[in-house]
């Protein structure tokens, strides 16, 4: 229903809310009331109501006021208009995930897709059966990724700056010494001179031989010596478990829920040995663009995530 004629040819909204009240009330002061505004404010409608459809609309009769028959005409379908753009403006409701048929590409780190397939899958086919997963690597600057949309989400140690990316906490880990059974290490309580004496194997996409290990042996006066740079830790751990070099491996703070991550670790039968040193914590978290923020489909993508990388992902959304 157009409420426009050549002498007003702005569509007003207002007027068909108003239009709604008016005919469900035959009441200029119910209708007011209805719409939170004064009867005189609500009279001054009328009128422009009247002019517009150029129908009296409502008529006094006695106490009362009466519908005209183009008032009756047209009240079912200022109530359908109303319902309308209530529906249009109102907040986007939530998607059902079963219904959902998606492909979601997430962008992590090789250890971190690894933690997260398992409880993905395990999620999709309990909730989402339609859903399916691209995992790539660390390939692409995220920042510009997200926001052309060539990746939905971010996940692993969030370390860029931008201002226009949601960024989202999810766990906080420590890092901890992996070495293959029978290790040397293992041979005796840990020390920063024995971690620093053994052969390490570190994890670096850009290729360093330095991290926070280094700068905490510093403190003691120690450095330790790194025989080779892999780009992502699954490599980095199947060495160590083939050889005497020693790996960092991140895992769950003390009495926190076991942490998928350490699963791979497990896998190919690595100890893991605290280190005696103060390192910061490593905080994994997940980053996406504000256009998905109210989309329901990457809100179950979000939540799965989060139950994936936390050890919750067998448990109900």
């Amino acid at each position: 229903m157009m409420l426009v004629n050549s002498a007003d040819p702005v569509i007003d909204a207002n007027l068909a809310v108003a239009l709604d009240a008016l005919l469900a009330e035959n009441s200029v002061t119910r209708a007011a009331a209805r719409l939170h505004t004064s009867p005189a404010a609500m009279s001054r409608t009328l009128a422009r109501l009247r002019r517009v459809l150029q129908d009296p609309l409502l008529v006094r009769a006695g106490q009362t006021m009466v519908p005209t028959p183009r008032a009756q005409a047209l009240r079912e379908e200022a109530a359908a208009v109303v319902r309308g753009l209530g529906e249009l403006l109102s907040p986007g409701r939530g998607v059902d995930p079963a219904t959902l048929r998606s492909t979601f590409t997430v962008q992590a780190a090789d250890l971190v897709g690894a933690a997260l397939a398992p409880g993905l899958l395990r999620l999709a086919r309990r909730e989402a059966p339609g859903v399916s997963f691209r995992l790539r690597a660390e390939e692409l600057e995220a920042g510009p990724a997200l926001r052309l949309g060539r990746i939905d989400l971010e996940v692993g140690a969030i370390d860029h700056a931008d201002p226009e990316t949601r960024v989202e906490e999810l766990v906080s880990l420590r890092m901890m010494a992996a070495v293959r059974p029978g290790h040397p290490l293992t041979e005796a309580p840990l020390t920063p001179a024995a971690l620093a004496a053994a052969e390490h194997v570190t994890v670096s996409r850009r290729g360093r031989f330095t991290g926070p290990l280094d700068t905490a042996l510093a403190e003691h006066g120690l450095r330790r010596r790194v025989s080779v740079v892999l780009p992502g830790h699954l490599p980095a751990m199947t060495l160590a478990a083939r050889s005497d070099l020693v790996c960092l491996v991140p895992a769950a703070l003390p009495g926190a829920t076991p942490s998928p991550l350490t699963d791979e670790a497990t896998t190919l039968g690595l100890t893991l040995l605290e280190i005696p040193l103060t390192l910061p914590p490593l905080k994994m978290g997940m980053a996406w663009h504000p256009r998905h923020a109210a989309d329901g489909a990457h809100h179950w993508l979000r939540g799965a995530v989060r139950r994936a990388l936390n050890g919750t992902a067998g448990q109900a959304g």
